[in-house]
């Protein structure tokens, strides 16, 4: 991915290699031992979408920042924050407009805060042994962006010369990445945040939509020497990994919506599984999701989408495959479509007490080498033979989880396929005991999952 990067470090390598070396001290060999990079420190970790707007009555960075000990306190890894950048007014959407219009890349917009609120969320992140990735937005900007004036250049035409935009997204006009000048800009926008405010890296919106690869090869050979940077691409196709670290599950998300509805199963689930493993290769990451603020605003609540089974859609994402993604308020059973345009602020009163729930399946993600991303995890095989009931096998080094899960809302029986995983286990939720084998088939109730660890 970072080939510019590999060459300097063989480079230096070569270099060093030709130097009068001198016996290093214990003390000296310990301060060279390499540190972990992205992706790999990334591997254990839940990501969390913030919506600023709407995460507090107040809407603002330092409300969200009184918050973040709590996070903290489920063990949150990665914050990733919708775009904080002001919001063009020419064409906007409803009262307050879209995070995805953006009038200034290198602005916070004074709805949320100042520069300075946004450094002292950052630097309380790295204090709390978080990261934070900044929500960008390269396909599009807000009609009122300077460069709409300064460089019409930058932008798509229709066939009239008319600057244009991408289906109903009225309020944005497209930008043009084949003009070399406008990736130089983009780049440079995109190199203050890491500059000025230290953040870890990138969630780029609409990541393939009009946009050539060879930008983000130029955007990470200029980037990623300032610093280690964790890249996810909104977006699917195994291409993106060639310089991207993660990429969305954007299919199995759709699939687990038809399971939800009784249109697929859990075979569905198993073959998807199978076959993203066969197009991408155990090395990417793939973010798994049940909701975000798109599926949330215009497709439905977890609860409206699932209905009893949110909690065990919720357990598949976290364990059997992926990095896994929580939304602002769904660790609190966020129950209402928030509005896009508008303000609408998430109740965080918890009325199904699911914030102990979702901290332990983020605890159950950091301390199980087996369900880490990518080849930092163990390859999921399943262990089953029924197409309602899902069981998979992970194992990394000692480290062994097993997953059961009912995708249906009847009672089904779990029939191994695997003699080697029969024995008794404790769930993970419940610590009640539980028996498997191969002769004796275990009754599963409507929805239940069940996860042994053993190490």
């Amino acid at each position: 991915m970072r080939s510019i990067i590999a060459l300097g470090i063989i480079l230096s390598t070569i270099i060093t290699a030709c130097q009068p070396q001198a016996n290093p001290t214990t003390e000296e060999v310990e301060t060279t031992v390499t540190t972990a990079q992205f992706p790999e420190k990334a591997a254990a970790l839940t990501v969390y979408e913030v919506n600023i707007r709407q995460h507090t009555p107040e809407g603002t960075i330092n409300a969200f920042i009184d918050d973040m000990p709590r996070l903290q306190e489920m063990g949150i890894g990665i914050l990733w924050i919708m775009p904080v950048q002001p919001i063009g007014e020419k064409n906007r959407k409803g009262p307050l407009g879209s995070y995805y219009s953006i009038s200034d890349y290198r602005v916070v917009n004074p709805e949320f805060g100042t520069a300075e609120d946004f450094q002292r969320l950052v630097d309380t992140a790295h204090e709390m042994d978080m990261y934070v990735i900044l929500d960008w937005v390269p396909n599009h900007t807000a009609w009122d962006h300077p460069w709409i004036t300064e460089h019409p250049e930058f932008y798509a035409k229709d066939e009239q010369g008319n600057i244009t935009y991408e289906a109903d997204w009225t309020d944005t006009a497209l930008l043009d990445h084949t003009d070399p000048e406008l990736r130089k800009a983009m780049i440079a926008d995109m190199k203050y945040w890491i500059e000025e405010f230290n953040i870890d890296g990138f969630r780029c919106d609409h990541a393939g939509h009009e946009i050539p690869l060879y930008f983000w090869e130029e955007a990470t050979a200029e980037l990623d020497p300032l610093k280690d940077l964790f890249w996810l691409a909104e977006w699917n196709g195994a291409r993106m990994h060639l310089e991207f670290d993660a990429t969305y599950a954007w299919e199995l998300l759709h699939l687990t919506d038809q399971v939800g509805k009784g249109e697929a199963n859990a075979d569905t689930l198993a073959n998807w599984i199978m076959k993203d493993l066969q197009e991408y290769g155990q090395q990417p990451f793939r973010m798994t999701m049940i909701t975000n603020h798109d599926e949330n605003s215009w497709n439905g609540t977890v609860f409206e989408r699932y209905g009893d089974g949110h909690q065990t859609f919720a357990a598949f994402i976290f364990s059997a495959y992926g990095i896994p993604m929580l939304y602002s308020g769904q660790e609190v059973g966020l129950d209402k479509r928030l509005k896009f345009f508008e303000k609408d602020t998430i109740d965080w009163s918890d009325p199904q007490q699911l914030q102990p729930f979702y901290t332990k399946l983020v605890t159950l993600k950091k301390e199980n080498p087996a369900l880490w991303a990518g080849k930092e995890g163990g390859m999921p095989y399943r262990i089953n033979d029924h197409d309602h009931v899902y069981a998979f096998k992970r194992e990394k080094d000692s480290n062994t989880v097993i997953g059961v899960m009912n995708f249906s809302g009847e009672a089904q029986e779990l029939q191994l396929t695997d003699a080697s995983v029969a024995g008794t286990y404790a769930d993970y939720f419940t610590e009640q005991s539980y028996e498997l084998s191969a002769d004796a088939p275990l009754t599963l109730e409507p929805w239940q999952y069940l996860i042994f660890t053993k190490n």
